[in-house]
């Protein structure tokens, strides 16, 4: 073990620990401490794997703080990687000197508004585990290629850019468990021109992050956000999955949203999202262009515009889901346009605030998509109509309960038909 203040480091939050911290790593046995202190530091520690060896940095419980006071990131984790998760794909190198770096038990901040927390380039098998990344500008950024990454019991809190970003980033299993990530400016999650396999979101409180607590212009994000339109983007074999992901509202900003290009070329989405509490944005969840995705048992409550919107989406089943408004400054409904193959089965819409939602929209509006199946579900104090069907064909409508229960009855019709609507089928509807 490696102790940094051996090497000469102070730890006093004034005097610059960077040179001190850097010779731990580069004379130390591969296992680097930081005792408790605020150590300071002006450029980015690089720690690279192929000069260290197997490497481990880890704090003193939490009682280590590093306070980036340059641009780029607190640390830059550097290996070698060029292969997938398969351990044939492995050299030499990686399989004995570069396999799972580690960052722990500290906490990392900044000072310069470039700070970042921590880079990783082609790493494999990184792990980073009880850090509080605040006040920089992206929490953990991982760039170019990495493998088998995992997130856990982290707070990545109040940072000017992403909590989690993943960009122009080619990587196979990444597993993101058990952390708060929340009031950071331009997203909790993020991931754009990138190729990634096999990502786990999971058990996670993911929340406020937009630029309210910032005091910033607005700018659309969301809490979870995807973004494949890229040439050679792809994001596939995800679960989001028994996460609180909720926010306060801004414009164009979503809980989750992700936006995927309609090219019947590309691989299978592969998607389930599973589980979450979900609310309070201007869409809770908007999909365009997406294919391949389960939306299942999910609460998603109160929003500006919609609480799910399909966008030009394919092979989607959502189940089993609770669409509610509870407050009256916010709405809820479902809207699927220019949508096709898609199920919605057992789940309960309803409006609970008095008065009826100020947009005016139907719980359930379908325009321009094709064959739709809607069974089983309840849809409860809707505006006007239950269902809105427009320029739709193939639509099923079987076993759904349609019921207005205030007194001043809004709602006038169960399903409204408009423009070109063909093969309709109605069957065991349940209307008062």
């Amino acid at each position: 073990m490696s102790n940094i203040q051996y090497f000469g480091a102070v730890g006093d939050g004034k005097t610059d620990d960077t040179q001190a911290i850097l010779h731990a790593i580069e004379q130390g046995d591969g296992h680097v401490r930081i005792p408790p202190g605020t150590y300071r530091i002006t450029r980015t520690i690089e720690i690279d794997l192929t000069a260290t060896g197997p490497f481990g940095m880890t704090g003193a419980a939490g009682a280590t703080t590093i306070v980036m006071d340059g641009a780029g990131p607190a640390f830059r984790f550097l290996g070698t990687h060029g292969g997938t998760g398969d351990p044939g794909s492995r050299s030499d190198d990686v399989i004995h000197d570069e396999r799972m770096p580690i960052l722990a038990d500290m906490k990392i901040t900044g000072t310069h508004p470039e700070a970042d927390g921590v880079e990783c380039q082609k790493t494999m098998q990184m792990v980073f585990r009880n850090l509080l990344l605040t006040e920089v500008r992206h929490g953990i950024h991982l760039v170019e290629r990495n493998r088998n990454v995992i997130v856990t019991h982290c707070h990545i809190y109040f940072n000017t850019g992403v909590g989690v970003y993943l960009e122009d980033l080619n990587l196979h299993q990444i597993n993101i468990s058990d952390n708060h990530i929340s009031y950071n400016r331009q997203g909790g999650i993020r991931i754009e021109r990138s190729e990634i396999r096999n990502l786990q979101i999971t058990g996670n409180d993911i929340e406020y992050n937009n630029f309210r607590s910032h005091g910033t212009e607005e700018e659309p994000t969301a809490e979870i956000y995807i973004d494949t339109t890229a040439e050679g983007a792809s994001v596939n074999e995800v679960t989001v999955a028994s996460n609180t992901i909720q926010a306060t509202n801004s414009a164009g900003g979503c809980n989750i949203r992700i936006l995927e290009t309609s090219d019947e070329s590309r691989p299978p989405g592969l998607w389930s999202i599973t589980g979450n509490v979900i609310g309070s944005q201007e869409h809770n969840v908007h999909l365009t262009g997406c294919y391949g995705v389960v939306l299942s048992g999910n609460t998603i409550y109160s929003c500006v515009e919609r609480n799910l919107w399909l966008e030009d989406c394919s092979q989607i089943t959502v189940g089993s889901n609770l669409f509610r408004r509870h407050t009256p400054k916010y709405g809820c409904g479902v809207l699927l346009t220019s949508s096709q193959n898609v199920v919605i089965n057992g789940c309960t819409f309803e409006d609970e605030a008095e008065g009826g939602q100020v947009s005016g929209y139907p719980l359930l509006e379908i325009s321009n998509s094709q064959r739709i199946t809607v069974t089983g579900n309840q849809l409860i104090n809707s505006i006007k109509e239950g269902v809105k069907l427009s320029d739709a064909s193939q639509i099923n409508l079987t076993g759904n309960t349609i019921i207005d229960t205030r007194p001043e009855r809004l709602m006038t019709q169960a399903i409204g038909q408009y423009g070109k609507c063909e093969q309709i089928q109605v069957a065991g509807l349940l209307f008062d």
